[in-house]
């Protein structure tokens, strides 16, 4: 079983430049917050679905301070000069902890620098490999209608997936397990 708590790997994006997947940490406050004062409104909107001017103490916390059962969240930072700095995140939040057949909320921001590099990708095969080691079977998404790219990202995963639309809110499920995507309530 993948213990998130640790967890890292090295990566490269699509242009060759090297990565760090990791777990997020409590004192990765400030990296994060960088990283959020420089998204455009629209990639704002595009994450929260409203917008927001900045990111409060709680909702900072919040976005740090997790238990890696319930909530697993991993940033990718790249290297400037000593200095590492955040370019994305991603995160699953179980909604049915208790439930043998868990699943999972999943986001993702990426930097907008760093957008169209694979970033998005590399951190959603990463949050699949630990969500499936960690009993999740099941990994949701509320994607904007007119988020092609993040859309993208799930059609290329290799994962069944089911996706239904309700207004301009996409809503996306993968499963992780043996299922059959025709029936998502049986299970086989």
């Amino acid at each position: 079983m993948t213990n998130p708590r640790n967890y890292i790997a090295a990566e490269n994006l699509r242009d060759g430049t090297p990565v760090s997947v990791r777990a997020i940490r409590c004192d990765d406050n400030d990296g994060v917050l960088k990283a959020y004062n420089k998204l455009s409104r629209d990639a704002i909107y595009t994450r929260f679905f409203h917008h927001k001017k900045e990111l409060t103490t709680e909702e900072l916390t919040q976005f740090t301070d997790v238990d890696f059962d319930r909530v697993v969240a991993l940033i990718v930072t790249t290297k400037n000069g000593n200095e590492d700095i955040v370019i994305g995140g991603g995160r699953y939040i179980v909604s049915n902890a208790r439930c043998p057949r868990r699943s999972a909320e999943v986001a993702f921001t990426t930097a907008e620098d760093y957008q169209g590099r694979g970033l998005a990708q590399i951190l959603l095969r990463h949050l699949v490999r630990i969500a499936g080691d960690n009993g999740v079977s099941l990994l949701n998404a509320d994607v904007l209608a007119e988020n092609h790219p993040m859309l993208r990202v799930f059609r290329r995963s290799g994962l069944p997936m089911r996706q239904d639309s309700d207004g301009g809110v996409m809503h996306v499920t993968l499963w992780l397990t043996a299922q059959d995507p025709a029936n998502p309530r049986g299970w086989t």
